[in-house]
């Protein structure tokens, strides 16, 4: 795994939110019709999760496995971006249930 730290750069950070340089949206469709809705992204997220998770088990069998290719620095970093993600996720799906148990007890 190539670990090399790059400038950023902010002009393909901002194609990447939607947003041209100076901050205004590169369309003038509102998001609702673009055909990406929250499901999609947290299904997204999920698969990203998923597949860090994945990552580091497999490094970390390599490891064990006394691979040389593998080094026990790439492992844990990876192990480590891992738990962030899922801490995350965590922390996301926590929100929403508060966020669905004050909605649930809301006085009509």
């Amino acid at each position: 795994m190539d670990m090399k730290l790059r400038p950023f750069d902010f002009a393909q950070a901002a194609a990447r939110a939607g947003l041209s340089v100076n901050g205004t949206p590169l369309s003038a469709k509102p998001a609702a019709t673009t055909g990406a809705s929250f499901g999609d992204a947290m299904t997204q997220a999920l698969k990203s999760v998923s597949a860090q998770q994945n990552e580091a088990s497999r490094l970390q069998r390599e490891v064990q496995l006394d691979n040389p290719t593998v080094s026990l620095e790439e492992t844990m970093v990876s192990m480590q971006k891992a738990q962030i993600g899922f801490q995350a996720t965590l922390q996301v799906r926590n929100r929403l249930v508060a966020a669905y148990s004050d909605i649930m007890n809301m006085q009509i």
